[in-house]
């Protein structure tokens, strides 16, 4: 087995461990602690356990590798490798009691990620992917959507309170008119995993995280699906631009997205 494929292994196991922690949790909403971080920008007691339990059990199998996540500081690591969680994307569902969220958790080599994993617990669906070897939900290969027009399935976008309102309300509108229909559902990661699936032709959004999208993003590609390009050197600590989907829809997200956000 490759140190790549070790990895993956290892991502796949703690995900889905890190998930039935989580699920202890929402299935004890009404003990949570839950704080604003801003506008639509929750954090709870459950993210940050879930966080710090991914991170201790990285430092004991991978003590030379970065950490990068969400809920807490940075660790810069030796080996080249950082690990980048998000421990609940989707928090605001998480807190209110709704079924739709995840833990994602990738892990990159100098900027270029390696191993992507999204645990969806609610559902028992834990999606994967490893560079160079294929994208599959439960060991089920993935494949992203082979639609042609906008106008044959629905395309997912995401809203943060620090991205421009008018810019994504233009989005929604020019989507729509053009024969597409939007969905959201308040999980980015989530939502890219369903790129790969194929069930989402496409996701654009102003700006996520690394935490919220290099999982899925590995996953698109490797389900054959197009994303746009990522710069190694910044992703990790900065994020990114997203714009992803089947590969005979890209080009029609990509004119989209760059009318609507003037990029």
């Amino acid at each position: 087995m490759t140190e790549q494929s070790t990895r993956l292994s290892f991502a796949i196991d703690l995900a889905r461990r890190a998930g039935e922690l989580g699920l202890k949790h929402f299935r004890s909403l009404e003990t949570l602690t839950i704080e604003s971080k801003g506008h639509q920008d929750l954090v709870s007691n459950a993210d940050r356990d879930v966080e710090t339990f991914i991170r201790q059990e990285i430092a004991k199998r991978y003590p030379e590798d970065g950490i990068f996540g969400e809920e807490h500081a940075p660790v810069e690591g030796k080996s080249g490798y950082t690990w980048v969680i998000d421990p609940i994307d989707g928090t605001a569902n998480f807190v209110s009691g709704i079924p739709q969220w995840c833990v994602a958790l990738a892990c990159s080599n100098r900027g270029v990620t390696v191993v992507g994993v999204i645990c969806e617990p609610c559902s028992g669906e834990t999606f994967w992917a490893e560079r160079g070897t294929g994208a599959f939900v439960n060991g089920k290969p993935l494949r992203a959507s082979q639609s042609r027009s906008l106008s044959e399935g629905s395309v997912a976008t995401g809203y943060a309170a620090r991205h421009d309102a008018a810019a994504a309300i233009r989005l929604i509108a020019d989507l729509i008119t053009g024969g597409g229909m939007f969905f959201r559902n308040a999980s980015g990661a989530l939502m890219l995993a369903y790129v790969a699936a194929g069930r989402l032709i496409g996701y654009i959004e102003e700006h996520m995280n690394s935490w919220d999208c290099i999982a899925g993003l590995l996953m698109i590609e490797e389900a054959g699906g197009t994303i746009m390009p990522l710069d190694a050197e910044t992703i990790v600590e900065h994020g990114t631009r997203v714009i992803a989907g089947g590969p005979h829809v890209y080009a029609q997200l990509d004119a989209l997205a760059r009318k609507s956000f003037g990029w």
